[in-house]
């Protein structure tokens, strides 16, 4: 699905930035801004020193004079608002609202979906989220629920994005090298070769007395299954107990 983000009448660069910033760390590139305050807001100073590096997002980024500009070829528009309206679309939670929409659209890769922020000196317009589908509503406390821009966006950006499925392959995303596999969990007799060694190692040390062991056997082997030990693992833990062995053998030769 296509995805922009909207900016109504931004009064401040630095939330220009800063949702810059919140996008592209999320994966988006579409920003459209609506009659900023500032015609050149792109390229202000504070926007890009906001953006942190998001410097795409705003060389792509469009400046438009309204809002029918903004919304074009988009199918499904959000609004934000802090508080219900006692008129126009459905006030909902991002969370279920983002997971039924995918769940309806998700077949179709020419699908828009729009998020519209407000002004941050007056929010929203009632005309303008009358033309909206539904108003997203953050869950904060009752007592303090006002964000800022750009925590605003950086928050349904997340949202979206895990109702789109996150990012499965982080090294993709991030250009870093590919995510190596787990090693597979060591089998039975794996186990059963890795305690017999290191009871011959802890023997050798002096830690073990074959004569009296006790439970210390089982209890590393209940140890060792409860730690869901690798394969890798097993080898690393039998070269501890022939490091063991060896150390031991060197100094009873020594004092001979």
């Amino acid at each position: 699905m296509k995805t922009r983000f909207i900016l109504l009448n931004t009064s401040h660069a630095g939330n220009v930035g800063a949702t810059a910033r919140a996008m592209k760390v999320m994966g988006f590139t579409d920003l459209v801004l609506v009659a900023p305050r500032w015609d050149n807001v792109l390229r202000r100073e504070e926007t890009i020193q906001r953006a942190s590096g998001a410097l795409d997002v705003l060389a792509n980024a469009r400046v438009v004079a309204t809002l029918d500009e903004a919304i074009d070829g988009l199918h499904h528009l959000c609004a934000t608002a802090m508080t219900p309206r006692d008129f126009g679309p459905p006030t909902l939670e991002p969370r279920p609202h983002f997971a039924a929409l995918v769940a309806a659209h998700k077949q179709s890769a020419d699908f828009g979906v729009g998020f519209l922020f407000g002004s941050e000196r007056f929010g929203m317009r009632n005309d303008d989220v009358y033309r909206c589908h539904t108003c997203l509503s953050i869950p904060t406390d009752p007592h303090f629920g006002s964000l800022n821009l750009g925590a605003a966006v950086q928050v349904l950006a997340y949202d979206w994005r895990q109702a789109l499925g996150g990012f499965a392959d982080l090294s993709e995303n991030h250009g870093s090298s590919a995510i190596v596999p787990p090693s597979p969990l060591a089998d039975a007799q794996q186990l059963a070769g890795l305690l017999d060694h290191w009871q011959q190692s802890l023997t050798d040390i002096g830690f073990l007395d074959p004569e009296a062991p006790k439970k210390l056997m089982p209890r590393l082997n209940q140890l060792f299954n409860r730690a869901q030990v690798t394969q890798e693992e097993v080898h690393i833990l039998r070269g501890i107990a022939k490091a063991m062995s060896q150390t031991s053998n060197t100094g009873s030769d020594g004092q001979g």
